[in-house]
C-alpha cells in the first residue's frame, strides 16, 4: 500500500545522470525515419530491477532499441524523471499512481484503482499498458499451522484468534490502511500491534510473540511454504497490481508489436512467479539480469 511502498523507495543515496539516447539517422538533406529508444526506468528495489529486466530483454528479443536507467529512486523522483523525458517507460503500482501521485479516493475495486491510475497519466501525455496478474502489497501474515488451528481465511476470521497481536512498521498504528483498518473497518478492536524493529517479523511470528504480522505479498518469505496472507476481503490494504508508464508518443511510434511485447510480459506475472524471481536474487544471490533471462526463456518471451 502507500506506506509500504514510500517505504521502499527511499530516495536514492546519490543523484543520477539521467540521459535519453538519441538516435539520429540519414543526412542533414534526408528525412529521418530512426525508431525511437524505449527508455526504462526503474525504482530502486529489488522487484523493480526483476521487472526493469524483464521488459528490456523482451523488448530487445523483438528487435526495439532499449536504454536502461535502474535504480533511479523513489516514486516522486521517478516520476519526475519520466514527465522531464529522461525515461519513457517504467513499472508502477497502480494503487502508487492513484493515491500517492493522483491523490485519488481510496478506490474500492481493482478495476476503479486501475482506471484512476490511467485516468491521470492520460492527462499528462502517459499512458498505463495492461497491469500485471500479480500485486505486491502488505499483508496479515500468519503461520499456516495458526491459519488451520483457528480456521482462518480472511482478516474477519481472526476475530476467532485470543490474545490477537500484529507486528507491523511504526506508521501502521496511525493508518486506515493498516491498523486502523484492522480496528475501524474490521471491527478487531482488541488487536494488540507490536511495532517491528531490528528483529525481522517472520521471527517474531514464529516465535509465537505475535499472532501474525506485515509480509509483503511477493516476499520470498511466502516461499517457503510457512506462512499464508490471509484474504483482505474489505481491501484496507489497498490495490498494488504493477503497470507500465508509457509515453503516449512512445506508444504511437512504436505501434502494436510494441505493446503487444510489453502485455505479453505483464501477463504472465503472477504472485508465484515473482516470489520466486526475488528469492532467487535476494536468497540466492543471482543477478536480476539472469533471473528475467530464464524467465522470459522459460516462458516463450524471448
Amino acid at each position: 500500500m502507500v506506506r509500504k511502498h514510500a517505504r521502499r523507495a527511499v530516495k536514492a543515496a546519490f543523484a543520477l545522470a539521467l540521459a535519453i539516447p538519441i538516435v539520429l539517422g540519414g543526412t542533414a538533406n534526408a528525412k529521418t525515419n530512426a525508431t525511437p529508444t524505449v527508455t526504462i526506468g526503474t525504482k530502486n528495489f529489488t522487484e523493480e530491477y526483476v521487472l526493469g529486466q524483464l521488459y528490456k530483454q523482451a523488448l530487445e528479443a523483438k528487435g526495439f532499441k532499449v536504454g536502461y536507467k535502474e535504480n533511479i529512486g523513489s516514486s516522486e523522483l521517478i516520476d519526475t524523471a519520466l514527465t522531464s523525458g529522461k525515461i519513457n517507460f517504467y513499472p508502477e503500482y497502480t494503487g502508487v499512481i492513484a493515491l500517492v501521485l493522483a491523490h485519488a479516493k481510496t478506490p474500492k475495486t481493482a478495476a476503479q484503482n486501475y482506471a484512476a491510475a490511467k485516468a491521470f497519466e492520460e492527462k499528462r501525455g502517459l499512458t498505463l499498458l495492461r497491469q500485471t496478474p500479480f500485486y505486491d502489497s502488505d499483508s496479515f501474515a500468519v503461520l499456516k499451522k495458526t491459519a488451520a488451528k483457528y480456521g482462518l481465511k480472511s482478516i474477519g476470521d481472526l476475530k476467532k484468534v485470543p490474545n490477537l497481536s500484529y507486528a507491523g512498521y511504526p506508521e501502521c498504528d496511525k493508518r486506515i490502511t493498516c491498523l486502523l483498518g484492522m480496528k475501524r473497518i474490521y471491527g478487531l478492536t482488541k488487536i494488540k500491534f507490536v511495532q517491528l524493529g531490528t528483529i525481522p517479523v517472520t521471527k517474531l511470528i514464529d516465535s509465537g510473540k505475535v499472532t501474525g504480522g506485515d509480509i509483503f505479498t511477493t516476499e520470498p518469505a511466502f516461499a517457503t511454504g510457512k506462512y499464508v496472507a490471509l484474504a483482505d476481503t474489505k481491501h484496507i490494504f489497498g490495490f498494488q497490481n504493477v503497470a507500465p508508464v508509457v509515453s503516449k508518443k512512445l506508444v504511437s511510434a512504436l505501434g502494436p508489436k510494441f505493446t503487444a511485447t510489453v502485455n505479453a510480459v505483464s501477463a504472465k506475472l503472477t504472485n508465484a512467479a515473482m516470489i520466486a524471481m526475488n528469492k532467487a536474487v535476494d536468497v540466492d544471490k543471482k543477478k536480476p539480469a539472469a533471473v528475467a533471462a530464464a524467465f522470459l526463456k522459460a516462458n516463450g518471451l524471448a
